[in-house]
């Protein structure tokens, strides 16, 4: 029996990126262990995936002593479990997890690449973790990018030798569940919840975005380019994620206008996001670095107009003016100029709404996602017998 170990810095990316992959690993009859940093979610991500999990202590900050001792946890995990697969995500987990396999002698290490922090970093820290990156593709026996994008972009700039790279289908880490991101599968109580949580008026235009409330998803700009909008007073702006002020904070100004303004509504999270985005009328994700964003899936799995930023990632699933809009990133002056467009041509904005549907059912759906992970696993294996 194949053994394998998935790691992620945290506990909700194994709850949220990975949802299902251990469970259908564990079905096709492999042994699997989650690894994360502790947290409140893991006792419901064990009953759902059937699999263990262990703790690791990950941080996501730089904490040089700290990532020291669980480079040593992990190697003694692993010679422990003595794993065929060490399968990481997540920018500390990845750097930490492929040292700790490699140094334990794991023959398949693949590390997913879902987005770079060193890209919206500047000065010493970009370098700092620029080197954190290369260091993890060194210690990887392959690299999994999770968009073409991504893909080009270490290959261009030489973080990666071509032979380490693969890319999992036509991208994505995990796809889109298009039972549950479904405009008929909606239930009635939790609509009506979202509902009252927006408040909107008869008329509203519902603005949405869906994520961490922090500088790098460009809720800055979104918040002034919708304050500064002349749809202002006839719509609403609601940020569905929670402040995290520890890493890459927003500014205290920008905090007091979302806590105060009675346009925007700001809710921590929900486990119903698909319910937020069918009282939506755009999803707006002004992202300054993606991978792959489950977000735009999502969105587009539920026949939502899109406004996205000109990004890697986002563009790998957003085609400009065919299915969706894209403005320069941080732009505020455009991406004014285009929520006003959505407000006013809502025709358009469907027309390309149901381009992307299409795509996405056809390219990205959980299952098709999955099975092609798999088979990427058996393909390693085999290739590690043959060497043997």
């Amino acid at each position: 029996m194949p053994k394998l170990i998935r790691i992620t810095t945290v506990p909700l990316s194994l709850k949220l990126l990975l949802q299902g992959q251990m469970a259908f690993a564990k079905s096709n009859g492999w042994e699997v262990l989650m690894v994360s940093a502790d947290g409140k979610e893991i006792p419901k991500i064990e009953k759902a995936e059937g699999v263990p999990h262990f703790t690791i202590p990950f941080t996501r900050k730089i904490t040089p002593f700290q990532d020291i001792s669980c480079i040593w946890k992990l190697y003694k995990l692993f010679k422990k479990e003595q794993p065929d697969i060490v399968h990481t995500h997540t920018p500390k987990a990845g750097l930490l997890g492929m040292i700790a396999a490699n140094l334990a002698g794991v023959k398949i290490r693949i590390h997913t690449l879902a987005g770079m922090p060193a890209m919206a970093a500047t000065g010493t820290k970009k370098g700092v973790l620029e080197n954190a990156e290369k260091w993890t593709y060194a210690n990887a026996t392959e690299i999994w990018p999770n968009s073409e994008g991504l893909k080009n972009f270490i290959i261009e700039q030489g973080f990666c030798p071509v032979e380490k790279v693969r890319m999992v289908g036509k991208g994505s880490s995990n796809g889109v569940d298009l039972v549950k991101f479904n405009r008929n599968a909606l239930k009635e109580n939790h609509l009506v919840a979202a509902t009252m949580r927006i408040m909107p008026g008869e008329d509203d235009f519902i603005i949405l975005a869906v994520g961490r409330l922090v500088k790098d998803k460009g809720i800055e700009e979104l918040v002034q380019a919708f304050l500064s909008s002349k749809i202002v007073n006839r719509s609403k702006l609601v940020l569905l994620g929670a402040f995290e002020q520890d890493i890459n904070p927003l500014s205290a100004e920008v905090i007091q206008q979302i806590t105060d303004h009675p346009r925007i509504v700001q809710i921590d999270w929900t486990d119903h996001v698909a319910h937020y985005m069918a009282l939506a009328d755009v999803l707006v994700h002004a992202s300054h670095r993606e991978g792959f964003p489950n977000v735009l899936l999502e969105a587009g799995a539920m026949q939502l107009p899109i406004i996205c930023s000109d990004i890697i990632g986002n563009r790998d699933i957003v085609t400009q003016q065919k299915t969706g809009l894209i403005f320069p990133v941080r732009n505020i002056e455009i991406l004014k100029e285009a929520l006003e467009f959505a407000f006013v041509k809502r025709d358009k904005m469907a027309e390309m709404a149901a381009k992307l549907l299409e795509e996405v059912q056809t390219h990205y759906s959980r299952e098709k996602i999955q099975e092609e992970l798999f088979s990427n696993y058996k393909r390693l294996l085999n290739e590690a017998e043959k060497s043997e």
